[in-house]
């Protein structure tokens, strides 16, 4: 029995890191991901929702509790072994100015290459540049890229690791209100269709409102305040008391919509 056919997908058991004993940046977080969906990870600045989602991917070691996927503590897979499994899209860095495009794609391919480039895996990655409309972009060097350009190869280059799990630090925050639409579109779409499970990070409490399965609210002090669907999570209390400001929320053909009105 392969690791993916054992318990949840991912189970997050109160963990806890800092970078020192007196001033922890997540605090005792717990909680569940049963089925593949999409989740969007929401929150105020600093309160660790990059952290977290270091410590699902194995980036970094809880110092307190366990995080499992699929059943076996991340800490127990080999690098190669936990990249299949788990595809990770951080914002990529002046690293791979120097590179096409194409070739900042095949980067991702590493653990599933074992002695050279393959034309499957060419293939791989000229797929992904093309369900994210950059095709035309694969022989360019990645520095002559636009940030929303940026954007959209590194999702692609999360995307030819061919994981179970895609999870992506705040995807959408250098693009138009169009390609924001898009990407959370597309990912809304991938997931539904191939059974991928999309952990992301995101700032727009309406993108996320509107395409989430389940949201992940957390607030100071590094903890989760509150998940379950949009409805559940997305409330004017559970906002007003996290984010601090006053709000309505308004139903939108079936989604919550937030509008913002003062600072508390």
């Amino acid at each position: 029995m392969t690791s993916e056919n054992c318990g949840n997908i991912i189970d997050v058991e109160n963990i806890s890191f800092g970078y020192s004993r007196d001033s922890p940046v997540i605090r005792n977080i717990s909680f569940s991901i049963d089925r593949p969906g999409f989740i969007c990870i929401v929150g105020p600045n600093g309160v660790g929702k990059s952290t977290l989602i270091k410590c699902i991917n194995g980036l970094i070691r809880p110092t307190e509790g366990d995080v499992r996927i699929f059943g076996k503590k991340v800490d127990e897979y080999e690098p190669k072994e936990l990249a299949k499994i788990a595809g990770y899209v951080p914002v990529m860095t002046a690293e791979y100015n120097s590179m096409t495009v194409l070739d900042a794609v095949l980067v991702g391919r590493y653990a599933r290459q074992r002695y050279r480039t393959t034309y499957k895996d060419i293939a791989v990655a000229n797929k992904a540049l093309e369900a994210l409309e950059v095709e035309d972009l694969s022989m360019k060097r990645f520095s002559e890229l636009s940030a929303g350009q940026h954007q959209k190869v590194s999702i692609a280059r999360g995307l030819v690791q061919e994981p179970k799990i895609l999870i992506l630090d705040e995807p959408t925050s250098n693009l138009d209100a169009r390609h924001q639409i898009y990407v959370m579109a597309f990912l809304k779409k991938l997931s539904a269709a191939s059974g991928l499970t999309v952990l992301m990070i995101s700032h727009d409490l309406n993108l996320a409102a509107k395409f989430a399965d389940k949201i992940v609210l957390m607030a100071e002090p590094g903890i989760v305040r509150s998940i379950g669907t949009p409805e559940e999570v997305l409330t004017e209390k559970n906002i007003e008391e996290v984010y601090r400001v006053s709000c309505r929320v308004i139903d939108d053909g079936g989604s919550p919509h937030i509008i913002l009105q003062y600072i508390i």
